[in-house]
């Protein structure tokens, strides 16, 4: 399988950005997707709303359900999540993509900022699965993929923002122990991390960094879908990164992902120089999967 025809997606922060960009991807096969994000009208700082992005989708050749959603509150979720099921009769994929970020240390993080971060990425992703797996558990090739790292407890990536590093860590702590608990179900639960920066709104919170040398959020969403089209019972459990996964389909050449041709982008927070993770077996032996899945398809 190599198209998300006729799937239902659930992604969260999909009125911009990475979300927006899987969204779109998925929506060229011809998919439903629902919008779950809060900006229902125009921010003065961020493009893009609910329904601007519903717009692209059924431009794109799929199916659109802008759907006003605040993730810390569980009752919107359910709401989201019902609405969801009605209007494309199931879920067969949920992405956790909405993230916060404040790149402050410890001494200069306000408990406001920390529990929004905790709220947002921890919370959500777990919050979010828990709605979504009673309807997951009834698709013919269910996942769950999370927009969060490797798990890496080097000192290095706690020092200067310690809070943000929690709660990214607390997403893949979700995907760690959802894979294992849902495998016999098979559900697939995977996360996925960019090799590089990306150009979010969230660039805009590290600060030093010069303009352009990021990646577009198409190279994630590349990456996304060809997880996303992989047989769930075989490829779960896993921390990838776009690179690794694209490779392992056949793409080498990311140049044309690069906002500035020639310009080399900044690398992305939580990982080391084996970038694509290749030295884990475990994650190695899914990347193999994932390509032969590919090449049957």
């Amino acid at each position: 399988m190599a198209s998300l025809a006729g799937k239902t997606l659930f992604i969260t922060g999909a009125s911009r950005g990475i979300g927006k960009a899987i969204a779109l991807r998925a929506a060229r096969d011809g998919a439903n997707v629902a919008i779950i994000a809060k900006t229902d009208e125009p921010h003065p700082k961020l493009p893009g709303t609910i329904h601007s992005a519903a717009a692209e989708i059924e431009e794109a050749g799929g199916r659109a359900l802008a759907l006003k959603t605040d993730i810390r509150e569980e009752d919107q979720i359910a709401d989201a999540v019902a609405r969801t099921v009605d209007a494309f009769g199931g879920i067969d994929i949920l992405i956790n993509n909405a993230s916060a970020i404040n790149l402050t240390p410890t001494l200069q993080t306000p408990m406001k900022r920390f529990d929004l971060m905790y709220q947002v990425n921890t919370r959500a992703s777990f919050a979010c699965a828990q709605a979504c797996l009673p309807h997951l558990m009834k698709s013919d090739n269910p996942h769950i993929l999370t927009m969060s790292p490797p798990p890496n407890l080097s000192a290095q990536w706690f020092a200067n923002h310690t809070a943000y590093t929690i709660s990214k860590y607390g997403m893949s702590l979700v995907t760690l122990g959802l894979a294992a608990e849902f495998e016999d179900e098979g559900v697939a639960v995977n996360s996925l991390w960019p090799v590089t920066v990306i150009e979010t709104a969230a660039l805009n919170m590290i600060p030093g960094l010069e303009q352009g040398r990021a990646r577009s959020p198409e190279i994630l969403a590349d990456a996304a879908h060809a997880i996303l089209t992989s047989p769930a019972r075989d490829v779960t459990g896993g921390f990838f990164t776009d690179e690794s996964v694209l490779e392992a389909i056949g793409i080498t050449d990311f140049e044309p992902y690069n906002l500035t041709p020639g310009k080399s982008p900044y690398p992305d927070f939580f990982l080391e120089l084996d970038r694509n993770g290749k030295n884990d077996p475990a994650v190695a032996r899914l990347l193999e999967k994932l390509s032969a899945a590919r090449k049957a398809a």
